[in-house]
């Protein structure tokens, strides 16, 4: 058994992974680490390889303190990937964005595939059937949207995310509902028909914290699976062995 980690800024997603199989999800504080970690291992004792790609704000020693537990595997951009990077400064690619090219690369093969991740920042990542990682864009995700209007300005209240009532809003509360939630989906959707104009055919995949959120609200087709990045760590981390 594999047990993937996914450090983020505020929390830390975790999955459990029989072979390609997802067993079990959890989702919890950094703060929360060593006492969530240690229950994953107690429930499932078969688990052998802890894969992260990014410790983020949590300490690598954080991670090590198991490492006579389970052997701990750490995915950087030193071991091979599934695709051939592109981007014009390779080192700045964040690890998460490439670990999310990756799993697309693996999971849908011989296709144009772009990737958008709905977390704290939306990512948009294009890998293109020949496994060619072009590179996207990045623009501030629901959170920041609504900090930003609160932290910028003298009276706008700050808001907790919120289903827009109307495309219309009827209140100051409601307008801002609207804006950044049918604003990010009218981004998105620009997005995915700007590109198709240059690429006729590509899967699109949404993930992220706020992907289901979103999800019902574009107008495009996607396949929406917020688990991908962990399930991408699972399949990166078995190519990696296999190819090193």
């Amino acid at each position: 058994m594999i047990l993937t980690v996914d450090v983020g800024n505020t929390q830390i997603k975790s999955a459990v992974f029989e072979e390609d199989r997802l067993l079990e999800k959890a989702i919890f504080l950094l703060s929360d680490f060593k006492i969530s970690i240690e229950n994953i291992f107690k429930k499932f004792e078969k688990i052998s390889v802890l894969v992260v790609a990014s410790v983020g704000k949590l300490e690598k020693e954080s991670l090590e303190m198991f490492a006579e537990r389970v052997e701990i595997y750490f995915i950087d951009r030193e071991k091979p990937f599934p695709f051939i990077n592109n981007y014009a400064t390779p080192h700045t690619l964040g690890i998460d964005r490439a670990v999310l090219a990756a799993g697309a690369v693996l999971q849908f093969p011989n296709q144009n595939r772009l990737i958008i991740d709905a977390g704290t920042c939306v990512t948009y990542d294009f890998v293109d059937a020949k496994n060619v990682y072009h590179g996207g864009a990045i623009s501030p995700g629901i959170r920041l949207r609504y900090d930003a209007m609160h932290s910028y300005t003298a009276k706008l209240p700050l808001l907790e995310k919120e289903e827009p009532e109307q495309l219309i809003g009827n209140s100051t509360l409601q307008s801002m509902h609207s804006g950044v939630v049918n604003g990010l989906a009218f981004e998105i959707d620009g997005y995915i028909d700007a590109l198709r104009t240059q690429n006729e055919n590509f899967i699109i995949i949404l993930t992220g914290g706020d992907a289901n959120f979103l999800a019902k609200r574009l107008k495009n087709t996607i396949f929406a699976n917020s688990n991908f990045l962990l399930e991408s760590l699972n399949y990166l981390y078995q190519y990696q062995i296999n190819n090193d």
